[in-house]
């Protein structure tokens, strides 16, 4: 009988695998079935871009060449009509001005379901620092000299987006400004291209990740190319005059490193580069951008800059505008409707072959098979609200806003605040309660979520164990308004206008709000209008009485802490002699008041380092740390200033900002002091925290070629690196010098070169590094 069970069971068990193998099978075969099919319903819904573009007539290839307003469309419809019949009829490239995602679906069924090919419009929008949860704007974030942190933020903004229905972002925006006047500085990473490119590729991979098409990301597009931040007087739009040396060595290496980032789409500029448009430009567009760079994305223009080629001066008619601008590399035109209305007349006339109107197209519908759009057009309007209240996107801000804020003065250790101390804080001024303001102009102009004011931040932070009093102050308004105020889209609005005798009573009001309390928080700086697009200044003083009322609010004796909301360096002389302590937040987008509260009061310790040089006033500008030297060194005692009424130094270098502890940078070595031309150096460098408290500073690297086939800047910054150290910690920095930092194009020699020369080499907390050692390269 044992012998029989233990056939029987050898049997049961044989019996038991040979089933489990047949089913196996049968699971694998099924899945293999269930792969092939999905596989051809794939191809069928995602088509091959040669063969879709095969089928497409002219008109329909051009207009896919075409970017259509969703709103401000009346010279659009004067033109060729209403959008939304060219887009039944032919299709669309895209659409922009258009955000809400109902609207935005009835625009795509109009695509899908009406036009021949039923080619899906990519909607594009100026997500420049989030969507719904608004990060600090670009400035801000480059203050942080944290890459990752830049990444993280567009990577939840490009999410937020994404699940609104927007797949194309026209940012990151990194056009070098060495001009505060110039209002488009708060949309870049300031001064220095070695930073610059270091945010660009930061923004880059955060908008668009590793690849078109990563999930929950979306396209992203390097504005405006390129030269834009050197118009003539810091004024916005004007003509730009830019040597061919400093383009490639000072304004084209952030593009570079976007492009090189994998950036899909670059947006030409408005002004005229060297008197030759930049949205017409065939050597930015085609010798740069093309055969030098090997871009194979595609080019959009700014908002009607193809059709503005006739107001420059450069095309005859709206015919040579779009034959000039098509000519010249760039692929889509910006709402103004000109190569719909002009570009097949250039083709049927020889001007333009067809294998050029397909080479144009084909990026652009391969972005959007990528995307995925053709799977999935439409917006799950279900799934928006979850995403963009996604709760970590607001711890994200206020590490953001925590990270970015600079300290610029701190005399006897004014800040933190202690609240165990402080009785009574006044919060004063025309921005300390302002909360759309604090998002900036184009966070104002998607979907920003509620954003906490300074005020509230601060009443957040102390609860009801001291007392907050709020005084307004005067009124602040621009003497011209801005073109974007009245938009239905923005949220922000000019601050009403006051009477001589309103702005009396708001002054001694403050006043005496400040006398009643211990200490004063004075909020000043520029609302969302005043900087950004079309809102330059030829001046940087605190405007609308700000000034006034910060000296008045100083007088009243108690301590003063100055918070700046603004876009750009301002003046601030008077404050940097007389102020406890100043921090520039610049627009800290939602979690503004938090997070400043956060540093007012010593809960996250300030480690924002300046993007740019902090002029005195604004007859300084353009200002800029990394330029050649001259027969008269300002470094020299005995020249000691170019102007005979003020220091020429900056109020504030490059790379400065404080922190409420101290560090000592010490052992600066290079791994060679003699090396061949084409070898890369170790640098390094120690550095200690000597203070009683954690925090963070950013360890900078700079050099200097002291000779060679042209003069090189006295300065330029080839390394940083942001570290936090605990009290008495000590931390040895590593930095690489090799062929890529050491080159630049030679003027003389018209091509990339590294010499054979001496270099200088510092290490510091700033520009102005005292730390130094020395190396040669030989041949």
């Amino acid at each position: 009988m044992s012998c029989r069970r233990q056939e029987f069971l050898s049997f049961f068990v044989r019996s038991i695998i040979v089933r489990s193998i047949i089913v196996r099978s049968i699971i694998v075969r099924s899945i293999i079935v269930l792969f092939l099919i999905q596989s051809v319903l794939f191809a069928q819904t995602r088509p091959n871009a040669q063969e879709l573009l095969r089928q497409m007539t002219l008109e329909e290839k051009i207009a896919q060449l075409s970017q259509l307003p969703g709103n401000f469309a009346n010279d659009f419809e004067k033109l060729l009509g209403k959008p939304e019949d060219v887009v039944g009829k032919y299709g669309a490239g895209s659409v922009l001005w258009v955000s809400d995602p109902k609207e935005m679906n009835r625009w795509q069924h109009i695509a899908v379901d009406e036009s021949r090919l039923h080619i899906p419009i990519l909607f594009g929008l100026d997500v420049i620092h989030g969507y719904h949860t608004i990060f600090p704007a670009p400035i801000a974030m480059a203050s942080s000299w944290d890459p990752k942190l830049v990444e993280g933020a567009q990577t939840i903004a490009a999410r937020e987006a994404r699940a609104a229905g927007i797949a194309w972002t026209f940012g990151p925006m990194v056009d070098i400004a060495r001009d505060a006047r110039w209002g488009r500085m708060v949309e870049g990473a300031g001064e220095d291209p070695y930073l610059g490119a270091a945010m660009a590729r930061a923004q880059v991979l955060g908008f668009q990740g590793k690849e078109i098409g990563a999930p929950d990301h979306v396209l992203a597009c390097a504005k405006h190319f390129a030269g834009y931040g050197a118009t003539d007087g810091g004024r916005d739009y004007d003509s730009s005059y830019i040597p061919e040396e400093e383009m490639w060595n000072v304004y084209l290496p952030p593009f570079k490193a976007a492009a090189d980032a994998g950036a899909a789409t670059f947006m030409s500029a408005y002004m005229d580069l060297n008197e030759v448009p930049a949205s017409g430009n065939h050597w930015l567009l085609h010798d740069v951008l093309r055969d030098a760079w090997h871009f194979n994305g595609f080019v959009v223009s700014d908002a009607f800059a193809v059709r503005s080629l006739i107001t420059h001066g450069y095309a005859r008619d709206g015919e040579d505008a779009a034959y000039k601008a098509f000519s010249a590399g760039l692929n889509m035109d910006m709402a103004s409707g000109t190569y719909l209305k002009y570009l097949a007349a250039e083709v049927k006339s020889g001007r333009i072959s067809e294998r050029e109107i397909d080479d144009a197209v084909l990026p652009i519908l391969e972005a959007k098979i990528r995307l995925g759009l053709f799977e999935h057009p439409f917006i799950d309007e279900s799934r928006i609200e979850k995403v963009l209240n996604n709760p970590e996107h607001m711890e994200v801000a206020r590490t953001a806003v925590q990270r970015s804020v600079v300290l610029l003065r701190n005399q006897q250790n004014t800040l933190p605040l202690d609240k165990g101390k402080i009785r009574s804080i006044a919060v004063i001024g025309p921005l300390a309660d302002a909360e759309v303001d604090l998002d900036g102009m184009w966070g104002a102009l998607n979907k920003p979520a509620p954003t906490v004011s300074v005020v509230q931040g601060i009443r957040n932070k102390v609860g009801d164990s001291v007392h907050v009093e709020f005084a307004h102050g005067p009124n602040i308004r621009r003497d011209f308004p801005s073109m974007f105020e009245n938009l239905p889209t923005i949220a922000i609005k000019e601050q009403p206008k006051q009477t001589e005798e309103e702005a009396r009573e708001a002054m001694q009001q403050a006043v005496a709000t400040a006398k009643r309390c211990d200490v004063a928080v004075v909020v000043l700086g520029e609302i969302a209008l005043m900087s950004g697009e079309s809102a330059s200044r030829s001046s940087l003083t605190l405007s609308g009485g700000q000034e006034e009322l910060l000296e008045a609010v100083a007088a009243a004796g108690k301590p003063v802490v100055l918070v700046l909301i603004n876009g750009r360096p301002l003046d601030i002389q008077w404050a940097s002699e007389r102020v406890g302590a100043i921090l520039e937040a610049w627009y800290p987008g939602t979690q503004g008041g938090n997070g400043i509260a956060d540093i007012l009061f010593g809960d996250a310790n300030p480690g924002g380092h300046l993007p740019v040089s902090w002029p005195r006033t604004s007859g300084q500008e353009p200002l800029y740390y990394n330029h050649t030297r001259t027969h008269q060194p300002e470094d020299e005692p005995r020249f000691k200033s170019r102007y005979w009424d003020i220091s020429s130094f900056p109020l504030y270098p490059f790379g400065y900002g404080l922190s409420y502890t101290n560090f000592s940078y010490d052992n600066l070595k290079i791994s060679d002091a003699q090396a061949k031309v084409g070898a890369s150096l170790d640098v390094s460098v120690d550095v200690t925290n000597t203070g009683n408290r954690g925090g963070d500073t950013v360890v900078q690297l700079y050099i200097h070629q002291r000779a060679g086939s042209a003069s090189r800047p006295v300065r330029q910054l080839k390394g940083f690196q942001r570290v936090n150290l605990a009290p008495g910690a000590k931390l040895t920095v590593h930095f690489k010098l090799g062929p890529e930092e050491l080159q630049f194009w030679s003027p003389t020699k018209k091509q990339w070169v590294v010499e054979p020369e001496e270099f200088d080499v510092w290490a510091g907390e700033d520009s102005t590094a005292k730390l130094h050692t020395e190396f040669q390269l030989t041949e």
